[in-house]
């Protein structure tokens, strides 16, 4: 174990400086707290750019703290399969000689293949010194059923690039009332998505095997899932009805199998990250009741699963991502759906000119009640309504 754990640290011996494009939206976060007692959990769909955010807080972290105070290890490791957390911790403390209350920094990748995980960190937290930093590309690292870290962590969800980050990796400056050119972007942000690997060297085979990966590595083999088809083939619908209303019903007929499946199938698909479900905003019986609307984690995910088309829906997909945080749910009266609603914001996208009479009509009803905002091409990169605020 000790000579895997100086691999996974080299500063340890040699000065140490990770390049990498940053995205300081998640990075301030993790700095700004880096000295708080609290438990960070960086979370989100793999390859979105975890570690990299680890590498550099790493970095960051190292132009004031003494090297051997700064610990990293990825739990996935074969190396540490029959190893506990605690065995890993007193590995290092006794390599670099580290006393039991003396403060140290430690970055533990890809946590929850580590079982009890909740209970160690914990302990790790309550009895010693130190800050510790987690990742998890599952959203079970959230789902801590004995409340053992309830009210120490601070949670970050990294998610694939907005427009602006995707321009920034590009290396592409555009002003942006120059609309004709930032269009042109803007539909090949929408067909390639935001996994940061990919924008910087497109090759369609890198988001099937991503794809792929997650599918047989998290869910199928995760779960012990027998009918691998199953699984695929419900990803592929989902991507083929991104913004539309569905119901389990309905897909478990297309697919002949139980509706506990089908929602089975798709709390996977959402404890990795690759998609989000949001319900009809109404009572607690109404959104029971209702079908619910799916949205992709990334537009070129969705795209190798659908191909690329029907730009209406995923330009909503993008719109989704942009206010995912504010929990927006659909709006539907008298059959009319309006696309999302939070607060006291009516939200509908028209990323073309197409006229809806009904919608109008209804928009023009509500805008006594709510903040109508009616977002197109322009209102997005404008960010005309703040709405990522």
């Amino acid at each position: 174990m000790k000579e895997v754990l100086e691999q996974y640290n080299p500063w340890w011996f040699d000065t140490y400086d990770f390049s990498a494009i940053q995205r300081p939206k998640y990075l301030d976060k993790i700095i700004e707290d880096i000295d708080r007692k609290n438990v960070i959990i960086i979370t989100g769909i793999r390859r979105v750019g975890k570690t990299t955010l680890i590498k550099q807080t790493i970095t960051e972290l190292l132009k004031k703290v003494p090297a051997k105070k700064v610990f990293y290890a990825s739990l996935d490791n074969f190396e540490f399969e029959n190893h506990t957390i605690k065995d890993i911790i007193e590995t290092y403390r006794e390599m670099k000689k580290i006393p039991i209350d003396d403060k140290a920094y430690l970055f533990l990748d890809e946590v929850t293949y580590k079982k009890n995980f909740q209970q160690e960190i914990k302990n790790l937290y309550d009895m010693t010194n130190l800050k510790i930093i987690i990742s998890s590309s599952s959203a079970s690292v959230l789902k801590d059923k004995k409340a053992f870290l309830t009210g120490r962590t601070k949670t970050i969800e990294v998610m694939p690039l907005d427009f602006q980050e995707f321009l920034q990796f590009r290396k592409i400056k555009v002003k942006k009332y120059d609309y004709a050119l930032m269009k042109t972007y803007f539909d090949d942000y929408l067909k390639n998505g935001g996994m940061p690997e990919y924008v910087l060297e497109p090759d369609i085979d890198y988001l099937k095997e991503l794809v792929e990966s997650i599918v047989y590595k998290d869910i199928i083999a995760y779960h012990n899932i027998k009918d691998k088809t199953i699984v695929f083939n419900l990803l592929k619908l989902l991507s083929e009805r991104v913004g539309k209303r569905l119901t389990y019903n309905k897909l478990a007929n297309i697919l002949k199998i139980s509706v506990d499946s089908v929602r089975r199938y798709l709390s996977y698909f959402e404890d990795t990250y690759l998609v989000y479900m949001i319900g009809k905003h109404g009572s607690l019986n109404e959104r029971m009741a209702a079908p619910r609307k799916v949205y992709f984690s990334d537009t070129g995910i969705r795209n190798v699963l659908a191909g690329f088309k029907d730009t209406g829906s995923l330009f909503e997909n993008i719109v989704f991502l942009r206010i995912k945080d504010k929990n927006p749910m659909y709006y539907m009266k008298d059959s009319v759906e309006l696309d999302f609603v939070f607060g006291r914001n009516i939200i509908e996208c028209k990323y073309t000119d197409d006229k809806n009479k009904k919608q109008d009509d209804l928009l023009d009803e509500l805008s006594s009640m709510y903040n109508v905002k009616i977002i197109g091409f322009k209102e997005f990169v404008m960010d005309k309504y703040h709405l990522a605020r």
